[in-house]
């Protein structure tokens, strides 16, 4: 984002600190894509991304004079706000309620196309799938739930329904393997 952007949007949170609906809708407009992927990234889940992403701007409207603009830009707050529904969305049970195969899945396991996204479609990628088919499913598990969806080792514990000792011994033995598998 170059400084023009970010002063308009300074001015934008300015004119919403005032009720202005129309500088909220302009905010809206500039902001919510990018918004909307971080927490499609996030929830990897599209109806609970926009969900979170409502949730976000029903916050910055409500929440606009708490802004400082000598603490952050208006983009890195909001992201802040979206980055706390997303994990408030996780942690609510939101997840546990839904249909199995809509549920945190092995889908990024069996497929290395989201990988590829992330390691411009390297070797490294391919191998990494590979280690990863080689993990338990509890390593599988336990790893995306704390990497892919930023759950502490007690919140994966009560996800699993499992003691946080095993969590942990899980997540250990995972990325041991995979450093050892990948070559790092």
């Amino acid at each position: 984002m170059d400084t023009t952007q970010a002063e308009q949007l300074n001015q934008l949170m300015k004119a919403v600190v005032n009720g202005d609906r129309l500088a909220f809708e302009r905010l809206y407009r500039l902001t919510s894509p990018y918004l909307f992927a971080v927490a499609l990234r996030t929830l990897r889940n599209r109806a609970w991304a926009e969900d979170v992403l409502h949730d976000c701007f029903i916050t910055v409207w409500n929440n606009a004079s708490t802004f400082n603009h000598a603490l952050s830009s208006p983009l890195t707050w909001m992201t802040h706000i979206l980055r706390n529904r997303c994990i408030d969305w996780l942690r609510s049970g939101a997840v546990r309620r839904t249909a199995p195969d809509e549920a945190l899945s092995d889908e990024w396991v069996s497929s290395p196309a989201g990988l590829q996204d992330d390691t411009h479609h390297s070797d490294r990628a391919e191998r990494l799938h590979r280690c990863l088919q080689n993990l338990s499913s509890e390593q599988r598990q336990t790893l995306s739930l704390a990497y892919y969806q930023g759950l502490s080792h007690s919140e994966i514990a009560d996800w699993v329904q499992q003691p946080v000792g095993s969590v942990k011994s899980w997540i250990r033995r995972g990325l041991a393997h995979l450093r050892e598998c990948v070559g790092l």
